[in-house]
């Protein structure tokens, strides 16, 4: 029998684009901590407490026209939905169920959304929910926000990415840093101040970046306000700006609450 090498070289690329993924997991930045000699750590105060829907597994969140755009993740749960202030959805859009919602922002009359690992992100009008069109991702998604001019997008790494409005093309990339160490992880954003603050997988922090540079320009310490007790709740994971008002929101996956904090 002749040797079957396309078998041989078929084991061969899958050995490689396996090999190729523990690498790149192993030498992915894992979450950091503030260090003794760190940017300033503030810890967030509640100012209000909010009621949240326990079952969302929040993965973005932005507030617009008094009200919350929360996008939820898990396949066949994924969502985007407005939620009022006493936590009463007046509107849902609920995606298909192979996909698996992650960050979300509002920019003036439109909503983006982006998925987590499916390459595709949605745009929706900000009023109706109405889809309107979707748009390729480079990889995988986690966070999503905008500063005046660019999306930025989180894929759970040290990096930032800045993507044109338009095209949905990598405009710069940015990698976020406290002096030479990485800050990885990086989750849910939200642009506040000429500031991007991030939610850091796996902790109770929020760490705050310039983003020109990528350098750490603080952290909030989020402990006082995680909620106790609650079977099946995750992380901290949500974080939202009331331009208008001035207001910081935060939440968490599957959170019972939902919180204006000060910092």
């Amino acid at each position: 029998m002749p040797f079957d090498w396309s078998r041989l070289i078929g084991f061969a690329l899958l050995f490689f684009a396996a090999a190729g993924l523990a690498w790149r997991l192993l030498n992915r930045p894992g979450p950091v901590l503030p260090a003794p000699q760190s940017a300033p750590v503030a810890v967030a105060r509640v100012l209000h407490e909010y009621p949240h829907d326990a079952e969302a597994y929040t993965e973005g969140l932005c507030f617009r026209a008094g009200a919350f755009i929360e996008s939820t993740g898990l396949c066949g749960q994924s969502s985007l939905r407005r939620v009022g202030l006493d936590g009463g959805i007046s509107q849902l859009h609920a995606l298909a169920r192979d996909y698996f919602g992650e960050g979300a922002t509002c920019w003036g009359d439109k909503l983006y959304q982006l998925t987590w690992k499916a390459g595709v992100g949605f745009v929706y009008d900000a009023n109706s929910l109405e889809q309107l069109q979707q748009f390729t991702l480079p990889g995988e998604a986690w966070g999503l926000t905008h500063s005046e001019t660019r999306l930025i997008v989180s894929d759970g790494s040290d990096t930032l990415y800045f993507l044109d409005p338009v095209s949905y093309q990598v405009q710069r990339s940015l990698k976020v840093h406290e002096g030479d160490c990485a800050i990885g992880q990086l989750n849910e954003l939200e642009y506040v101040r000429g500031q991007v603050l991030a939610n850091v997988y796996g902790t109770n922090y929020i760490v705050r970046i310039d983003p020109d540079s990528g350098r750490v320009l603080g952290w909030i310490d989020l402990t006082p306000v995680i909620p106790t007790g609650h079977k099946g709740m995750g992380v901290a994971n949500g974080i939202a700006y009331d331009r208008m008002g001035g207001r910081l929101f935060v939440t968490g996956k599957k959170w019972p609450a939902l919180y204006e904090i000060g910092w």
